[in-house]
């Protein structure tokens, strides 16, 4: 099995113009292994260059997302993780990398310490006294 980087992954589910060969190479490096690894850290800078670099909506992104999630090729690092993060981006108003750290924090049963206002509305979070 394969491991993909971002800017791998990025090549795959974007049509960047000024990148044609790559995501052609990426996307033929995919179809032949049938089957990748998407970690993590991955995962989270993803979203960060679509949003950032691409400058693609909220709603594309979950789109996406849920692409990466129903898609078989694709075997996500922690898919628990991976789902929980995603509803929590897609239904609420913090960024997928603190839905990442807040599920993460909810599955090993800890708070997630945070002075980010909108992550404190979300159950499982603390904010630690100034």
């Amino acid at each position: 099995m394969l491991s993909l980087d971002t800017n791998v992954l990025v090549r795959l589910l974007v049509d960047d113009p000024g990148s044609e060969k790559q995501c052609q190479a990426a996307r033929r490096a995919v179809e032949d292994a049938q089957e990748v690894f998407v970690g993590q850290v991955a995962q989270i800078e993803t979203v960060w260059v679509l949003k950032r670099a691409y400058g693609l909506p909220k709603t594309y992104i979950i789109q996406v997302l849920e692409h990466l999630q129903n898609n078989h090729a694709f075997v996500l690092d922690q898919r628990d993780v991976f789902e929980s993060a995603l509803a929590l981006y897609r239904d609420s108003n913090v960024e997928f990398s603190d839905g990442v750290a807040l599920a993460v924090s909810r599955s090993r049963n800890a708070q997630l310490l945070t002075f980010d206002k909108r992550l404190l509305k979300l159950d499982g979070t603390a904010s630690i006294r100034v």
